[in-house]
């Protein structure tokens, strides 16, 4: 911090084990650009301190090792605690200091960010209560599996509860940080930061995650669970029901029993259907060509997209057009 200045907005980022580093650095950037002029990064306008249980370094989900500024600091130093999250998401065994530190936080009116797989640690210190939590929709099952009584949402890139704020990680955690620029700092901070990080605008916290993953609420059978969330990883080339069966383990007439007593329809229908609706997804928040989107969704042709898109939403994709994204 540089001497004799008051932050207008202070951060204080816990890395947990394995986080996601296009997250914890998209954050912390987001803030840093703003806190100077001419990307300087001296801390005036915005303050930031890394921190790890024990002031341990920590490697990142892609093996990038991150020494920490230094152990957990008093949360009272900070507006913002903001947990980093990332592959250890399904690892239940949390260190003590850490749900202590987050509850004493908690206690002193010091607010909670949770990033990416952050909201886990939260929800593990029940922290959470009635509040909604924003996840990414990768990991919706696990969080649901672990914490059945909170309500978790992946319609949104982050959600502002007010003393808890959660994002769904990767970009998204850049719009949080804006957002955050944004209310602290004011609106011309934040597109300060926008200009350096040469995005084109800043995006509302509303704006879905994009949706190429299917609600299997209430659907127990892990065949199914497993088949879909290999479709859900290859939109853009779709396997054959075959492939989706060996990746499964069963026979292909085992996964058509599957799928038809679980959701009433064949493996290759409920695909064409996640395909389609990706697809109204892009052409709703996008301003993508119809060709781009067609081959994004793993069709051969717009034509035949098309074709498709109209026998299943009664109307042709340029029909279907959204408001321009900025408007």
């Amino acid at each position: 911090m540089v001497p004799g200045t008051v932050p207008r907005l202070r951060i204080g980022f816990v890395l947990l084990d394995q986080f996601t580093l296009t997250a914890f650095s998209g954050l912390i950037d987001a803030v840093r650009l703003a806190a100077d002029l001419g990307g300087r990064s001296r801390q005036i306008d915005a303050s930031w301190t890394v921190m790890s249980v024990g002031g341990q370094a920590r490697r990142s989900s892609c093996g990038v090792l991150v020494t920490p500024n230094e152990d957990l600091r008093d949360p009272a130093s900070f507006d913002y605690v903001a947990v980093c999250g990332g592959n250890d998401y399904l690892n239940d065994v949390q260190p003590a200091r850490l749900t202590d530190y987050l509850r004493r936080a908690v206690s002193g009116r010091v607010r909670l960010l949770g990033v990416c797989t952050g909201t886990f640690a939260i929800a593990h210190a029940g922290l959470v209560g009635s509040r909604r939590v924003c996840v990414h929709w990768n990991v919706l099952d696990a969080f649901r599996e672990r914490f059945p009584t909170v309500t978790a949402m992946v319609d949104q890139l982050f959600i502002d509860e007010g003393d808890l704020i959660t994002c769904a990680g990767s970009t998204a955690a850049i719009d949080l940080g804006l957002y955050l620029v944004g209310r602290h700092c004011g609106g011309q901070k934040a597109r300060q930061a926008v200009r350096h990080m040469m995005l084109q605008d800043i995006r509302s916290a509303a704006l879905p995650q994009a949706h190429f993953y299917a609600n299997l609420d209430g659907i127990a059978d892990i065949r199914v669970r497993q088949a879909s969330h290999f479709i859900e990883q290859r939109l853009d080339s779709p396997p054959s029901v075959e492939a989706i069966a060996r990746y499964v383990g069963v026979s292909a007439r085992q996964l058509e029993r599957a799928f038809q007593a679980a959701l009433g329809v064949s493996p290759a229908a409920f695909q064409r259907r996640l395909r389609l609706d990706y697809g109204r997804w892009l052409l709703e928040n996008t301003r993508r060509s119809i060709t781009d989107i067609a081959f994004d969704c793993g069709f051969a042709d717009a034509a035949h997209f098309s074709r498709d898109f109209k026998a299943q939403f009664g109307r042709m994709p340029s029909k279907a057009r959204g408001p321009a994204p900025d408007s």
